[in-house]
């Protein structure tokens, strides 16, 4: 765990849940797993508001507990799962794309929620979605319980694990912490709801839906309330699918762009299969015969069985080995190698990043040093045809910045200089660390400067969005174009500039998830 780390989780804890939750965090990041008591001595917090900051981190899969065989309970930090709420917009926006308003909305109230049941997230989706509808128009149940049940069809939410029903029935002292399990074939098990009703609109806080004030309401007993239908069945967003469907898009695309866009569909088909059936970490996808990717070719992609044939042996054939032929049976069994997939996305991002840090000509060297393993000086000159003073300065640039390494090979044990080979090679997967560290680091920065920008530029974010709601309300009254021209002068062209760079600034948050993707799967 690297200080870039912590120093980012730590913000992004402040962020979402505030001081007490971040402190605990990070500090369970720092010593890593610990008991509650040793938590609040160390922290010098109130075992009440540990209890509560661990609810919090737990309830959004931030900290796990284990049961040891004392009864000691120990709670320990998951900071891969706390960086991964960076990529909270882009999981929302991905089922925005794919499951249109209402999927993006229920993917948001799981991650800002941690874990919801169906029922609870269909209602506070559905009054939500009737909040943005005209008057009169409302978004029923079953339509956003459809699209809940293709979210889980597809794995993009799943079961959280339970309490076994026998610990339950268990007549002896309970446990000191709960053992949560899951059959991973009830994972995706929807259970069947009936549910009946429409999204509600929200009425001013001293009326009610009948229009009688909140005075006069009688009061409601706690005895009159319906049980919830499925009461303890609790769902998650499925991050590691998001993340295979990333990967999916991000080969998809290397090899649109390295071959052309009937291939690439090709590819998109053969994941797309397998999708549900491979796990997010196999190396390759589950083999699928050359008839079976013909029949799932979309509807309309006109081409034959031998002309996919064709591309197949093709891809099979290309030095990247994306796809890979398994047999012969069924027309030719065909895999992708999703482990040489990402080596191979990582080592293009490692050589992009190197061209614009560097320039084309250390690329060329950067490019020659991978491809031929291990170089000495002489030969990087030769092979890459810069002159010797330009490429010792190159190299030297690239090893300082630990792009790439040096090896040593002494010829004799006492590795005198004049007798032993210094080579050149390329570490992929240090240099990839590097990179991520360094993102990671510039993330800090940036969630830093946006708070700083935030804090200074207050009384002129205050007074945008004082004028924006002016303008809406008018316009939802129905004002006339030169009034609206006059609420927005209210911010002079200065102001305006100043705004414009601000945003900027606050939207300015980048992290290459490939890079993280391939160290995990080295890894596995």
């Amino acid at each position: 765990m690297t200080q870039a780390e912590i120093k980012l989780c730590s913000l992004l804890l402040q962020e979402h849940f505030g001081e007490i939750v971040e402190k605990i965090g990070v500090h369970l990041i720092r010593t890593g797993s610990q008991p509650l008591r040793v938590i609040a001595h160390d922290t010098e917090t109130s075992l009440d508001q540990v209890k509560k900051a661990l609810c919090v981190l737990i309830q959004h899969n931030l900290v796990i507990y284990q049961v040891h065989k004392r009864g000691v309970v120990e709670y320990e930090a998951q900071c891969s799962r706390v960086l991964r709420m960076l990529r909270y917009p882009r999981y929302i926006y991905t089922a925005k794309t794919l499951y249109s308003d209402t999927g993006e909305l229920i993917v948001e109230e799981l991650l800002l929620n941690g874990k919801m049941t169906m029922s609870a997230v269909v209602k506070k989706v559905a009054d939500r979605l009737t909040e943005t509808m005209e008057d009169g128009k409302t978004m029923d149940y079953a339509e956003v319980s459809n699209t809940f049940v293709r979210l889980v069809d597809t794995h993009f939410v799943q079961r959280c694990p339970l309490v076994p029903a026998t610990e339950n029935s268990d007549t002896g002292p309970p446990p000191p912490a709960p053992t949560l399990v899951i059959n991973e074939k009830d994972m995706y098990l929807v259970p069947k709801l009936s549910l009946i009703g429409k999204g509600k609109r929200r009425r001013s806080s001293d009326e009610d839906a009948t229009g009688e004030p909140k005075a006069k309401r009688p009061k409601q007993t706690t005895d009159n309330k319906e049980p919830i239908p499925d009461d303890g069945i609790y769902w998650q967003a499925n991050l590691d699918r998001f993340h295979q469907h990333f990967r999916d898009q991000a080969i998809v695309s290397a090899v649109a762009n390295r071959m052309d866009q009937t291939s690439s569909e090709i590819v998109r088909t053969m994941l797309r299969m397998s999708e549900v059936t491979t796990p997010s970490g196999a190396p390759f996808t589950q083999p699928l015969s050359s008839n079976e990717i013909f029949r799932s070719l979309p509807v309309g992609y006109n081409i034959s069985k031998q002309v996919l044939d064709q591309y197949l042996t093709l891809l099979a054939d290309d030095p990247l080995e994306f796809v890979g032929k398994s047999g012969d049976s069924g027309g030719g069994m065909y895999v992708i190698n999703l482990h040489k997939a990402l080596g191979s996305l990582a080592t293009a991002t490692l050589e992009s990043v190197v061209q614009e840090r560097f320039g084309s000509r250390c690329a060329r060297i950067f490019r020659l040093v991978l491809q031929k393993k291990h170089l000495e000086q002489k030969q990087v000159e030769d092979f890459a045809m810069i002159p010797a003073k330009e490429a010792k300065d190159m190299l030297y640039k690239m090893l300082s910045e630990n792009f790439i390494s040096l090896q040593e090979i002494p010829k004799t044990p006492d590795h005198a200089p004049s007798r032993t080979f210094y080579l050149y090679t390329v570490n992929i997967l240090s240099a990839a660390r590097m990179l991520l560290h360094r993102c990671y680091k510039s993330v800090a920065n940036l969630i830093e400067r946006r708070q700083f920008e935030t804090k200074e530029n207050k009384r002129l974010l205050e007074k945008s969005q004082r004028v924006e709601a002016i303008i809406a309300s008018m316009q939802a009254t129905g004002a006339e174009e030169a009034q609206l021209q006059e609420i927005e002068e209210m911010i002079t062209a200065p102001e305006r500039q100043q705004l414009e760079t601000l945003k900027r600034n606050v939207n300015n948050v980048f992290l290459n998830f490939i890079l993280e993707l391939f160290i995990a799967s080295v890894w596995k």
